[in-house]
């Protein structure tokens, strides 16, 4: 039994899951806060809702609006627009457009662009040009810790998915020190403890990810495959059907669905053979 539902763990927890961070606006700055929000703010937060309700929609309000100049935040607004319709290479390419052109003017929203742009080239599977836009943000020094962690978040997305295991590894330790209230960071590197077979820190630091997003199934059905690694099956299971119950249709709940079925399977005793007649010997 634990062979088998071993096996499947392991092909379940190789890797991060396939489905990109959200891109999002930033969080105004404080300073910003303190004020009415200007013309173009206000303008970028309807685009934003827009985005998230209809995209096609956003994009063609980005592109009027780059029309009639609207500068860095009608690109931002675009670039809204293409993430919500998946178009990942296009949105990042629009996002490090609206970077440089913050840093000409050198405004503090061109660190929060550079993400944004290392998130999309990151979702496009375009890793080395992810590294290159979020090197490009944790270079400005008025980054706060927090985007700062979720920067070194991606930027160990990006050497995982290159090979990078080690580099990988630090921009993690520097995320927690940074942002150690980030569920996915913590995630992440459950993953990567349990790739490297450090199921000592993998069972550490996905009991921590579980405690900020219980709720998660991705970080749920990786915290059953730890507990079947470190032996604990019963555990296992209950964190299974936990995935299944709540994200049956998710691509985790199919996984979880899975190796339940495993071990339905594992369990059932096998049929024993009808014992043959002995043959009858021949009398001398």
């Amino acid at each position: 039994m634990i062979l088998a539902l071993l096996a499947l763990a392991a092909v379940q927890s190789a890797a991060p899951p396939a489905v990109p961070v959200p891109v999002t606006p930033p969080a105004p700055a404080a300073a910003a806060r303190a004020r009415a929000p200007s013309a173009d703010e206000t303008r970028l937060q309807v685009c934003a809702a827009l985005a998230r309700a209809d995209p096609a929609g956003a994009v063609d309000e980005g592109q009027a609006w780059i029309a009639q100049r609207g500068g860095v935040p009608a690109r931002q607004c675009l670039g809204l627009g293409l993430a919500g319709l998946q178009r990942w290479a296009p949105a990042a390419t629009v996002f490090e457009q609206a970077a440089r052109e913050a840093e000409a003017q050198n405004l503090p929203l061109r660190a929060d662009l550079w993400v944004q742009a290392g998130n999309a080239w990151l979702a496009a599977g375009e890793n080395g040009r992810a590294l290159q836009a979020i090197d490009a943000a944790l270079a400005v020094p008025s980054l706060t810790d927090a985007l700062r962690g979720e920067a070194q978040v991606d930027r160990a997305r990006a050497q995982m998915a290159l090979g990078h295991a080690d580099l990988a590894r630090q921009d993690l330790d520097r995320a927690l020190q940074l942002a150690p209230a980030d569920p996915f960071a913590w995630y992440l590197s459950a993953a990567l403890a349990r790739r490297e077979n450090n199921l000592a820190r993998a069972g550490t630091d996905i009991a921590r990810a579980a405690q900020l997003a219980p709720d998660d199934p991705d970080i749920t059905l990786l915290a059953g495959t730890i507990a079947g690694l470190n032996g604990n099956m019963v555990e296992a299971e209950r964190l299974y059907r936990r995935v299944v119950q709540l994200a049956p249709e998710s691509e985790a709940g199919r996984a979880a669905a899975a190796s339940l079925a495993t071990m339905r399977e594992v369990e059932v005793p096998a049929v024993p053979r009808p014992a043959q007649p002995t043959p009858a010997q021949p009398q001398p």
